[in-house]
């Protein structure tokens, strides 16, 4: 009990360290990725704060040195999926009655410790497990995840000052519990964190979570179980569980106190799992809230009047950072023809430019793609692109996975806007261009808007304001997070929220107010300071 409102620090994004040649943040991340390389870790799964340990071992690998084992995790079973559930469950009642400052520095500490001693470790874990570049596992699995932390509380604050106006003798108050039961939380690969917010966000408003990731991230995603319990998390708030979606999922989704769903992953996957909840909605106690973000088909939309340079470097950067491997990855372009000529020339000089190889070397600008099964996807659709009448690859696109997952950045020239890779998700470093006749930009803005299901991210480069104005309102619902003049990629927790709509999800926004919105049941409370003693009202009298 405290008497006092309280008000947290000023949230403001982390810095993004340089990691230049002789800096001690990159001499830092180098002892951390060789510590890890000279052992191998076992990596539990966390039941109510507790490391479980199973006999059914699965063995991590690089996707760039596939000859390397990292560690084993531990396999779950139905039996964990149960414990979890169970966990979670019990320590809702004190997590739900701490006082909510007491919640928030839980989290603001999580993140001063992850911008400072586990910085390294987190990047190292990124790095190895995701086959991120340093710079990309800095963005991501540091500052990013920091920016969640902070700011998730700053919005938890506005939300909690919000109350209802008081008329004479009356005092009207309004509380924001937290979900009844409990939340899954189903995180991806490509984000450390991301797999951190979709559970901490929840878990912030007083919610307990049950948290499956991918197992391509399991390596980076027991770093942030650690730095959740050394900034004081009690036992049981997140429980984290390493099982097949399926044994998981018939579990859960048929529990009565199932409370939500926070989940980024594959559309198939996410439309599954709502038909799901819809056909079991009479077992539960709540109607559960579904909050979800799958994929994307993200453009890039150059006008005649844009700057060619500016256009080389945003289809660069935002095609192929990470190999492609972002929801909001640039993957389809529409240039025009008169530009198309210098703009493939900057492209093929940039791809040559690029190194391929292990984030260990940090002169590699591209490392592996995840796995197997997407390596095989990726080049399949290249594959096919050598093959096709109305598309050709114009630029790269080898691939080789005799030692790691690798394949270099491929340019496709699509004469046909509805070419396959134009509508299609590969989530790869692949980009398809068509080029349009110049004096055909609106009827491209009207083709680009129809050719696929998804509507996560896209930008616009133009010169020209009105060009830039006709394209915000033809690409209206084409794009939850719309740029002008700049790459598709890069939102910002607490400058750009992220989220789109159509078959890309259901556009919570993560890193805004709008996200903790979804983990919240507010109760009114009116109370009367001076009640009415007779039920008859004036109009009752006629003298």
């Amino acid at each position: 009990m405290a008497d006092a409102f309280f008000t947290v620090p000023k949230a403001k994004n982390e810095p993004v360290l340089s990691y230049r040649a002789g800096s001690s943040e990159k001499k830092a991340v180098k002892e951390a990725l060789a510590d890890y390389k000279s052992k191998e870790t076992l990596v539990p799964m966390i039941i109510n704060g507790k490391e479980v340990t199973t006999s059914e071992r699965v063995a991590i690998y690089p996707p760039h040195e596939t000859a390397h084992k990292l560690g084993e995790f531990c396999k779950g079973g139905p039996e964990h999926v149960n414990q979890a559930i169970k966990a979670a469950l019990d320590a809702k009642p004190a997590w739900e009655a701490m006082p909510w400052q007491e919640r928030a520095s839980i989290f603001l500490r999580a993140a001063d410790l992850l911008a400072g001693p586990y910085r390294a470790k987190m990047n190292a874990a990124t790095m190895l497990g995701q086959s991120k570049n340093v710079f990309q596992a800095e963005i991501d699995a540091v500052c990013e995840m920091a920016d969640f932390f902070r700011f998730n509380v700053e919005y938890m604050t506005e939300i909690y000052q919000q109350q209802p106006n008081s008329a004479p003798g009356i005092w009207n108050q309004l509380e924001f519990r937290p979900l009844e039961g409990f939340v899954f939380a189903i995180t991806p690969f490509n984000f450390t964190s991301i797999a951190a917010n979709l559970c901490a966000a929840p878990a912030m408003l007083g919610n307990t979570v049950v948290w499956k990731p991918a197992e391509t991230q399991i390596f980076s995603a027991i770093v942030i179980m650690e730095l959740f319990r050394e900034a004081g998390l009690p036992d049981g708030v997140i429980n984290l569980i390493y099982t097949d979606g399926p044994v998981a999922g018939e579990i859960i989704f048929e529990h009565p106190d199932f409370a939500g769903l926070h989940f980024t992953g594959s559309t198939g996957v996410f439309q599954y799992l709502w038909k799901t909840i819809g056909q079991n909605i009479s077992k539960y106690k709540t109607y559960p809230r579904i909050v979800g973000e799958t994929g994307g088909k993200d453009f890039v939309m150059v006008h005649p009047s844009a700057d060619v340079d500016q256009v080389i470097t945003a289809l660069s950067r935002g095609a192929f950072e990470f190999q492609g491997q972002k929801c909001s990855a640039a993957s389809r372009a529409y240039v025009p023809k008169s530009m198309w000529p210098e703009v493939k020339k900057g492209l093929a000089r940039d791809v040559k430019s690029m190194k391929l190889g292990s984030p260990e070397d940090f002169q590699n600008f591209i490392n592996a793609v995840i796995d197997e099964r997407a390596f095989d996807k990726i080049s399949h659709y290249i594959s096919e692109a050598r093959k096709a009448k109305d598309a050709t690859v114009v630029i790269g696109g080898e691939y080789d996975k005799s030692k790691g997952y690798f394949i270099n950045p491929a340019v496709i020239e699509a004469s046909d806007p509805k070419y396959k890779t134009m509508c299609e998700e590969i989530f790869g470093p692949v980009l398809t261009v068509h080029p349009y006749e110049d004096d055909k930009f609106e009827d491209i803005l009207h083709i680009l808007n129809e050719t696929s299901p998804y509507a996560l991210t896209g930008s616009i480069f133009s010169t020209d304001r009105g060009a830039v104005d006709t394209a915000k309102n033809i690409l209206r619902h084409a794009a939850g997070n719309f740029y002008v003049n700049d790459k598709p990629t890069g939102a910002v927790v607490g400058q750009q929220p992220f989220g789109g709509g159509r078959a890309s999800g259901t556009n919570d926004k993560a890193g805004s107010i709008l996200n903790l919105y979804r983990w919240i049941s507010p109760r009114t409370i009116k109370e009367n300071f001076n009640p009415p003693k007779d039920y008859r009202y004036p109009f009752l009298e006629e003298k």
